[in-house]
């Protein structure tokens, strides 16, 4: 049980729509920019996650997290921390690509890393279990520093499936049935036993 003197909530939400999201190419610690979709969506959820109480922001350090949590920002008007340890992983030599170019181009060594589990690691890249280490060493970190606070955290779907599938106790692997909605906030809480999950899914957000 987390003890709720000393209790840190985060709210982790993905940053909206960008350009190679709409093309659905890989982007990892590449970037591209938020489509005109896209910060509409931003601004939308500003407006929806205004009706609860934040202290301040965490957000990656790519492009597309810090704009979204830029638009949010101008209508939350909180502190706006940057982490590089809450980016994206690192996909390496298949950024850029789509997932049907990597099936057609390396069909055995996708297929061998999908069947990874927290051990998938793109040529070239970072694997799971890094992204889950840094994230998480970001997060408990940010626990100490703003203890009892409500920190809004804005990062990227690999960072928000590694830290919940942890706290899930899940293997990562084909199979397993999904959990986590698009689009959606998600709430975890640190106290003395550190992270717990408090809800997932806890509100859909509007697309626009």
């Amino acid at each position: 049980m987390v003890d709720q003197n000393n209790t840190t909530r985060f709210g982790l939400i993905r940053h909206a729509q960008t350009v190679w999201n709409r093309d659905k190419k890989i982007q990892g610690h590449c970037d591209s920019p938020l489509t005109a979709e896209g910060e509409k969506q931003a601004l939308c959820w500003g407006q929806q996650l205004a009706q609860f109480v934040w202290d301040g922001i965490l957000s990656s350090d790519a492009g597309r997290a810090m704009a979204t949590a830029e638009i949010i920002n101008s209508i939350l008007k909180v502190s706006l921390t940057i982490d590089s340890r809450l980016k994206e992983q690192d996909w390496g030599q298949w950024e850029g690509k789509t997932v049907r170019q990597i099936e057609a181009e390396a069909p055995q060594v996708l297929d061998a890393q999908v069947n990874a589990g927290w051990n998938f690691c793109p040529p070239g890249g970072e694997s799971r279990r890094s992204v889950l280490i840094r994230s998480r060493q970001a997060l408990q970190e940010a626990a100490e520093r703003y203890t009892g606070q409500q920190l809004l955290v804005v990062v990227h779907e690999g960072v928000v499936k590694c830290l919940i599938y942890h706290l899930c106790n899940r293997k990562f692997v084909p199979g397993e049935p999904a959990i986590l909605k698009s689009y959606q906030l998600h709430r975890l809480v640190s106290g003395s036993d550190g992270l717990e999950i408090e809800e997932i899914n806890s509100m859909a957000l509007d697309s626009w």
